[in-house]
């Protein structure tokens, strides 16, 4: 049977590769790749708390353990590498899961992009900030919220290639609410590849479309490639408290034995998912995802993997998940630091998060408290950048495009100070007598194009400027500019032959699906 209309309409276009399959680096990138700090890491943690946390965290998993469920063959190998196995419940004596992780695990790793020059560094001092994922609903101010569809997700993105603050696809940006559940990553895998060129996570919801991202992804960078690099990022979440389930663990036994990176990533709501108390809460954490990545490491030592960090609460008048709280951005940042202290990189899904279900004024400070926290925190990955509405269930157009801004924002201010000739700008100083203003020196002149920050959405015109010009708020501009964006997009070149294998791969998976074999 033929592929959906929705997995045949990225248009194919021409293009050459890495190794003739990847797409030849530019004499000079647009843009850089990921965003590297020029400082240390905030923390707010002292040294004797920290290991306090870590040793509730081995206490978890000594006394209490991990329950791994629906999946014989992992608890065989949980039992063979010396751990406590009765039924489905799992317990590690004390520093066992560290000692696994740092005897193997990576600190930083390269995940290789379809264009070379778009690859990312996940680890020590760099951050890759990636838009929202997951949400059923989409919203804009035109239609408002509603189901998302496959148009809807080829548009999003499209949107996000374009944007200059994000560095990854990000995978699944929503939900295609159109399509079959068992084809669903038929369509946004290969999207990936050819929408943007960007690097790209895999499907985790199976075991066997984990498999066909890698067959997929084969396709693309070629078989030689893929089993020396990390092309593929894989997002594994624990059922909180302390469970593993068949499904996740499916997917990471594929992306691990392929050598590809796994997250491993507790997703915790203090007073739902976790204790009220973020301590207690930053040890459950610690000790899922310690297990979940000693079991990466176990599989395939030396295997890229990372630790998902994202502490959040609820608000305790309705149960509702709460964002951009005092809470959340403390345990974010803890977190962080018990990340790098187990040798692992942080991956933060704490982005530009937020309740409010339109882009209004909460929106706005509850995205801009919980990145900037993220930011400082040191996170390498950062999911949910931009684009995030309604807790997760809705990503928005214009949400996408305010919150590029804030990412190009973090990016500047990440550079540090600017210490050369030019920034300590004596001449310009020389030339002003006292009194006088620097708009047309010589120094100002030179450097007014690239010398500080520009937004492409904030309004710095008079009043009567704006008024004139319709009074149009972030809302409003964020909407023109996602539609201008979405009409000049022009898709990344992509070798014919390569497509062709992709439509060929979707059209026999389709097939076996509808078939019931798969």
């Amino acid at each position: 049977m033929e592929p959906t209309e929705g997995q045949i309409t990225a248009r194919r276009t021409r293009g050459g590769g890495h190794a003739a399959r990847i797409a030849r680096p530019r004499a000079r990138a647009m843009r850089a790749a990921f965003i590297e700090r020029a400082f240390e890491p905030f923390r707010m943690a002292s040294e004797e708390s920290l290991a306090l946390i870590e040793r509730n965290a081995d206490t978890i998993l000594a006394e209490i353990g991990m329950e791994f469920r629906g999946d014989e063959e992992v608890l065989a190998i949980l039992r063979d590498a010396g751990a406590d196995v009765k039924g489905e419940r799992v317990r590690f004596e004390r520093g066992m899961c560290r000692r696994i992780i740092q005897a193997s695990a990576p600190r930083s790793f390269i995940q290789h992009a379809r264009d070379p020059a778009k690859s990312v560094r996940i680890g020590g001092n760099a951050c890759v900030l990636a838009p929202a994922g997951g949400a059923p609903f989409v919203h804009d101010l035109d239609r408002g919220r509603r189901y998302a569809t496959t148009r809807d997700f080829h548009d999003l993105m499209k949107l996000s290639h374009r944007l200059d603050g994000l560095h990854h696809a990000d995978g699944l940006l929503v939900e295609l609410m159109d399509l079959p559940i068992p084809e669903r990553h038929l369509e946004y895998v290969p999207a990936q590849f050819r929408l943007t060129d960007r690097p790209i996570i895999g499907a985790t919801t199976s075991g066997t479309r984990a498999e066909d991202t890698m067959a997929m992804a084969r396709i693309v960078f070629g078989d030689d490639f893929v089993a020396r690099n990390s092309v593929v990022y894989g997002g594994v979440n624990t059922n909180s408290p302390l469970v593993l389930d068949a499904t996740m663990m499916d997917s990471l036994k594929v992306y691990a034995r392929a050598g590809q990176a796994v997250v491993v990533s507790p997703y915790i709501l203090a007073g739902a998912m976790g204790p009220v108390g973020i301590a207690g809460a930053l040890a459950q954490q610690l000790a899922e995802a310690m297990a979940g990545l000693a079991l990466v490491q176990i599989i395939r030592p030396g295997t890229p993997c990372t630790m998902g960090v994202f502490i959040g609460t609820i608000a305790m008048a309705t149960g509702a998940p709460a964002f951009g709280t005092p809470e959340s951005l403390l345990g974010i940042t803890v977190a962080s630091e018990l990340a790098r202290r187990l040798g692992v990189p942080v991956n933060c899904a704490g982005g530009a998060v937020t309740a409010s279900k339109i882009p209004d004024a909460q929106a706005a400070y509850e995205s801009a408290l919980t990145l900037h926290a993220t930011f400082l925190a040191g996170a390498n990955m950062v999911w949910h950048a931009a684009g995030w509405l309604d807790g997760g269930l809705a990503t928005g157009f214009e949400k996408m495009v305010l919150d590029n801004d804030l990412c190009t924002a973090l990016a500047t201010f990440a550079r540090g100070l600017d210490v050369s000739e030019e920034g300590q700008a004596l001449d310009a100083l020389r030339e002003i007598e006292p009194g006088g203003h620097f708009l047309g020196t010589a120094h100002t002149r030179h450097t007014f194009e690239t010398a500080l920050w520009r937004p492409a959405l904030w309004d710095t015109k008079t009043f009567e400027q704006w008024s004139e010009e319709g009074a149009r708020d972030a809302a409003v501009r964020a909407n023109a500019r996602w539609k201008e964006l979405l009409r000049t997009y022009e898709p990344p070149p992509l070798d014919p032959a390569i497509d062709e294998a992709l439509v060929e791969f979707i059209a026999k998976r389709c097939a076996a699906i509808r078939a019931g074999a798969a």
